[in-house]
């Protein structure tokens, strides 16, 4: 046990630490550990705040050690108008499992971009048809370049659109984005003719009403959505989850706060509907794609276990390291 105390880092130190492809692994052995057993993951809280909200999220998980996270995100979206804020704001306080001792204290935006970022990934590795060279990323924000940067990483990308009702966002992403990847990065003038000219969809928005739906959906195409991450927000058509195969992230989280959520809602699925978890597709429970005109979906809400897993690794890094201020809190 450690004598120094509880560890600091911030969200530098962080980014320092761990790179992408760690995030990917990290992700990987959460889902595959859940399914093994040997993770556990209570449900999601939120706390309503004035003019915003508060998420918590917890895990336990086995590793070469068994390690607790427990992270807590502020969403505050009126932050950068007021404040010159981000408008999500956190912490993940990590424990050893074993005996309650808080091992660290660690900025959440980085793991939290980083990690849902990797999910997305993980699903277009066993879900997406591995020829999918064009792809359609719907919100110009941070997880938007986190993502298409990652698919160019495991797929032929040779272009990308952007779709988001930030005109200037859009201008940044597309400008950004093809000095970074070397690849053509445009708008997407008509989100209907995109998609329907994208194998690969990434819906990473704040979007509350959906605005993909079955029309806009061509065979073979996988849709990773990301953004319905609370019971009120919606990027996809029901209609479209109901037709196709559907794959989440975790099955009850999904069920009460993702996609899924409006599609049981809605009377148009019920939970045994639902093809598999990503942790069976990513363990050989279940086969990915089986088909190159299948249109499969990923609903991911973002699980604490990606949460444990990643902030495990980088305060393993951090010791090694010697990253970081120690702290006494006691």
């Amino acid at each position: 046990m450690s004598s120094q105390g509880t560890l600091i880092l911030t969200r530098n130190d962080v980014a320092e630490l761990m790179r992408f492809d760690d995030y990917v692994s990290a992700v990987e052995l959460a889902f595959r550990s859940y399914v093994e057993g040997k993770a556990q993951l209570p449900g999601v809280v939120d706390v309503d705040a004035l003019d915003g909200a508060f998420h918590i999220k917890a895990a336990g998980m086995e590793l070469e050690r068994k390690y607790v996270a427990v992270k807590v995100n502020g969403n505050f979206p009126q932050n950068g108008a007021r404040y010159g804020l981000p408008t999500i704001q956190g912490a993940i306080l990590l424990y050893d499992g074993t005996c309650g001792l808080p091992l660290a204290l660690m900025d959440s935006i980085e793991i939290t971009i980083q990690r849902t970022g990797a999910a997305t990934i993980l699903g277009a590795k066993y879900l997406a048809r591995s020829n999918s060279n064009t792809v359609l990323i719907c919100g110009g924000g941070n997880q938007g370049r986190v993502s298409l940067t990652g698919l160019c990483s495991i797929l032929p990308i040779e272009r990308a659109f952007v779709f988001d009702t930030n005109i200037d966002a859009v201008e940044r992403f597309t400008e950004q984005m093809s000095l970074a990847l070397n690849i053509p990065v445009t708008p997407a003038s008509s989100l209907r003719d995109t998609a329907k000219a994208s194998d690969v969809i990434v819906t990473c928005t704040t979007a509350r009403s959906p605005f993909l739906g079955p029309d806009e959906i061509v065979p073979g195409t996988f849709i990773a959505a990301v953004g319905a991450d609370s019971h009120d927000k919606q990027e996809l058509d029901s209609r479209l989850l109901a037709s196709h195969k559907v794959v989440v992230d975790i099955l009850e989280q999904c069920a009460t706060i993702g996609e899924l959520h409006h599609a049981l809602k809605g009377g148009l699925m019920k939970k045994a509907d639902v093809y598999a978890e990503l942790g069976e597709v990513v363990s050989g429970g279940k086969p990915g794609r089986i088909s190159a005109e299948e249109i499969i979906i990923l609903d991911t809400t973002g699980a604490a276990i990606q949460d444990v897993a990643a902030a495990a690794v980088t305060y393993e890094r951090a010791c090694e390291r010697g990253v970081g201020t120690f702290a006494k809190l006691t």
